[in-house]
């Protein structure tokens, strides 16, 4: 047939690299063929052999070469070189196959991503930058495309992990004739504005926990400082209006221990020991300055205020203590009574102790 009839693929490697491919076993059969080309322009072209052959089960399919110009001529041609099979011209900058995005940035706001890569050296305005995406939810990615270097999209959910790739993208036809685009960049997961290893429950799982555990142990302290305030409180109030009642035993510990209980014995020994303490530490003599005013009956026709002065005295336990009299006078009122051996007379302006 035809020189043109063979069916080609041509890549031009981010302007560094072509690679022609042919079908060597359906046009080709049994018979391996040598490879040329040029990127010289008119009739003074200098044919350069094929570097690198590309192989298809021991027959050769393709070649690899170094870019050198826009312009590139190609020929293939028989083992021998004695019959040229097939040739073509065409422009290389039609055939670009760009790059890998290089230092992807992925940048969460709210629902909102954006994804921000190097500028290329070459061709910008031929570029576009596409990002694609979907939730553990979703079947088919999800694509937004945008001039290079900048790409973004809103509307994510931050209870979905989500699985986001990018790459770059050759205008056609402006600038391809065929739709060629990068490899993609590596996959990554993101939750929430978060970076993920994979969108596993595992591993979801594992990246939430400490956030979970931090929350619940700040939740816990909050709770028990609370507890302890109004326990503070309620402690407070308890007192106010409750006070707290003495414990009788330790008052009566006396006679629980040491009188079995007898409340008369105890009491009998207590006012002795009262009685004695009263007696060593009192002075030996009391003298107390009272005024007293007396009223004789109104048909003596006397009437005047008379003063006294009464000293009494004590007699003590002890044989070194001499007797004396002591008489205390202190307001109380008309009442006459008796304790532990002393007779009080209760004037309406004093205490009389005999």
């Amino acid at each position: 047939g035809s020189k043109d009839a063979i069916n080609t693929k041509i890549i031009n490697f981010n302007n560094e690299k072509m690679q022609i491919t042919w079908a060597a076993r359906e046009r080709f059969h049994n018979e391996n063929v040598s490879f040329s080309y040029t990127f010289d322009e008119g009739k003074n072209k200098v044919w350069k052999p094929c570097p690198t052959y590309l192989l298809d089960q021991d027959y050769v399919s393709g070649c690899l070469f170094k870019t050198e110009g826009p312009t590139l001529a190609i020929s293939i041609r028989s083992s021998n070189g004695s019959e040229e099979l097939f040739s073509k011209e065409l422009k290389s900058d039609y055939y670009i196959k760009p790059n890998k995005p290089e230092n992807v940035t992925f940048f969460w706001k709210d629902d909102t991503v954006t994804v921000t890569c190097n500028k290329p050296e070459r061709a910008v305005m031929c570029l576009l930058l596409e990002l694609q995406y979907k939730s553990t939810f979703d079947k088919e990615w999800q694509s937004r495309t945008s001039k290079c270097c900048s790409v973004g999209d809103q509307g994510f959910d931050p209870r979905k992990c989500y699985s986001v790739r990018v790459r770059l993208k050759r205008r056609v036809p402006h600038c391809n004739v065929v739709n060629y685009s990068s490899d993609w960049e590596a996959e990554t997961y993101w939750m929430n504005g978060t970076l993920l290893d994979s969108c596993n429950d595992d591993d979801i799982t594992s990246q939430s926990n400490p956030v979970t555990v931090l929350s619940c142990s700040l939740a816990a302290l909050l709770m028990m400082l609370i507890l302890l305030i109004l326990l503070c409180k309620w402690q407070r109030l308890h007192m106010s209006v409750m006070p707290a009642i003495p414990d009788a035993k330790y008052i009566f510990v006396d006679l629980l221990n040491d009188h079995n209980g007898n409340f008369q014995e105890w009491l009998d020994k207590t006012d002795r020991v009262v009685l004695q303490t009263k007696l060593e530490y009192e002075e030996p003599e009391c003298i107390i300055e009272a005024e007293s005013q007396q009223e004789d009956e109104k048909s003596s026709g006397k009437q005047g205020p008379s003063e006294k002065i009464f000293t009494f005295s004590r007699t003590a336990e002890n044989s070194d203590l001499k007797a004396a009299q002591t008489a205390c006078l202190i307001p109380a009122s008309n009442t006459m009574a008796s304790f532990a051996g002393f007779h009080i007379l209760m004037n309406d302006d004093m205490y009389v102790m005999l």
